[in-house]
């Protein structure tokens, strides 16, 4: 049912004026998901407090509640045919509604309340469905979804997910908001966070590693009262800089079930490293921050390794945020191992001498949809410097693509080998005393590899050329000898 009303969506949607891409079906989906969520949230509160003899007091006023302005019924269940439409329901959604939702920023308690993730959503967001007419369609079809029971809501977070993983495919740097979920499992696997410790990612865009980190945890044992509340309030937290993914993040994680996401909308390499004080720490960092980009020289002040490599300046945030004993997976690229200029060779050094990088998973090309580049991940625990460092190399007997992406089988092997380090065909371990410790180059190559016979020289090659000919002309002077 999800599926089918999503795709009929993104056909309205498509019609639209306002809405050009997929980036732009997803955000647009999402405030309109987000509302219907909310009524269905409102009405499970009202059951609750019913079931408990308390009085619920409603978050939206009367006037804005979906029932009364997206989809007014009448007596037999259908909709009002007098329901707004047109320029009537896109003037009250642009005049009326946002500005009224945007409020709630100001007005809520505090930013841990449903309240106030409403009133930030609403402060980025901005209606893009120019049409009245198509605003009307996605309303009646979104009011068909029930979000009440858990099935329902698992096959909703599980399509939202879907919906993002497209968009990641859709270009227009669409791809930075989606990590493939069976890398971020297993990156989570084996990060191993419990419950009770605190779990951060500077760089949360779509929220993928803190929704599989919550999947993890929610998974791990039965859960107490106390444990639900832990999870819900004290237990992820993030920043993400740029609004759509600032947003699809938020909305991710309700729909997965954390109804008061600690994400914060903000430029998290703008805060200088030196401001970051015990109480900032976190014990676990999942992270997939973005490579590539280039930060300006004012933003490159805030760390003592200068770099424009957006990357390699999101790791010494990493590195720094974490609690003594704190443990993190971060995908990063490949040529961190081995570049030779000066802010790589520091930070590769600072990352040995602070932490215990204990392994590195290396990934074939294909991982990210969309992207060329190589990447590895690196596992690192804080507090002791590195001494010796366990590889694995990724190697599939086919490509990867938007067609046949990473699966959780094909990271089975080194999920079950990390656990002892064991040292096979695909895998093996580098002492970092054997490193050399003027470059700290890590890009150590697989020694359980054949070499390959190393390409001839052109003399050899015309030698043996010559040698081939004199046998030939030999046996054709016997043949003719012969008869």
């Amino acid at each position: 049912m999800f599926e089918q009303t999503f795709k009929n969506i993104d056909d309205i949607l498509h019609k639209d004026a306002g809405c050009g891409s997929e980036l732009d079906y997803v955000e647009q989906t999402s405030w309109v998901l987000f509302l219907k969520y909310l009524d269905d949230l409102e009405k499970d509160k009202q059951t609750a407090a019913e079931l408990s003899g308390k009085s619920h007091n409603k978050i939206i006023d009367d006037e804005f509640q979906w029932a009364n302005w997206a989809v007014p019924k009448l007596e037999n269940g259908k909709v009002d045919h007098n329901a707004l439409t047109g320029d009537d329901l896109a003037d009250f959604v642009n005049i009326k509604l946002f500005p009224y939702l945007k409020k709630f920023k100001a007005t809520a308690d505090n930013a841990n309340t449903i309240e106030y993730k409403i009133g930030e959503i609403f402060s980025e967001l901005k209606n893009r469905i120019q049409s009245g007419y198509n605003l009307r369609e996605v309303l009646n079809l979104i009011d068909e979804l029930r979000f009440r029971t858990h099935a329902q809501k698992h096959e909703m977070s599980h399509l939202y997910e879907s919906k993002i993983k497209n968009m990641g495919n859709a270009g227009r740097n669409g791809g930075e908001y989606y990590t493939p979920r069976p890398l971020i499992n297993t990156i989570v696997k084996v990060v191993s966070p419990k419950i009770g410790h605190t779990i951060y990612d500077g760089a949360v865009g779509s929220a993928g590693f803190l929704v599989e980190a919550f999947e993890y945890l929610r998974a791990s044992k039965k859960l107490s009262t106390k444990d639900t509340k832990t999870l819900q309030n004290n237990t992820f937290y993030g920043k993400e800089k740029k609004s759509l993914a600032y947003i699809i993040g938020i909305m991710n994680m309700i729909f997965h079930g954390v109804e008061a996401p600690n994400i914060i909308h903000t430029n998290t390499l703008a805060e200088n490293l030196s401001d970051i004080q015990e109480k900032d720490r976190y014990d676990v960092v999942l992270a997939n921050p973005p490579f590539g980009g280039k930060e300006r020289a004012e933003v490159q002040q805030n760390f003592p390794i200068k770099t424009g490599e957006t990357a390699f300046l999101f790791l010494q945030h990493f590195i720094k945020i974490l609690k003594a004993g704190g443990r993190a997976g971060v995908v990063i690229k490949n040529t961190f191992l081995s570049n030779t200029d000066n802010a790589s060779v520091a930070l590769r050094k600072a990352l040995l001498n602070s932490c215990n990088l204990h392994t590195v998973l290396e990934l074939p090309s294909g991982t990210f949809t969309g992207a060329g580049v190589k990447t590895v991940v690196l596992f690192f625990e804080k507090g002791k410097a590195t001494n010796k460092t366990w590889f694995y190399q990724l190697n599939l007997n086919r490509n990867l693509g938007k067609t046949n992406p990473l699966n959780e089988q094909d990271l089975a092997e080194f999920v079950a080998l990390q656990k002892t380090q064991a040292e096979r065909e695909n895998s093996w371990t580098v002492k970092i005393s054997d490193v050399n410790q003027t470059t700290f180059d890590l890009s150590a190559k697989n020694p359980n590899t054949p070499e390959e016979a190393p390409l001839r020289s052109p003399e050899e090659i015309l030698k043996e050329m010559a040698e081939l000919d004199k046998q030939t002309s030999t046996v054709l002077k016997i043949i003719k000898e012969l008869l």
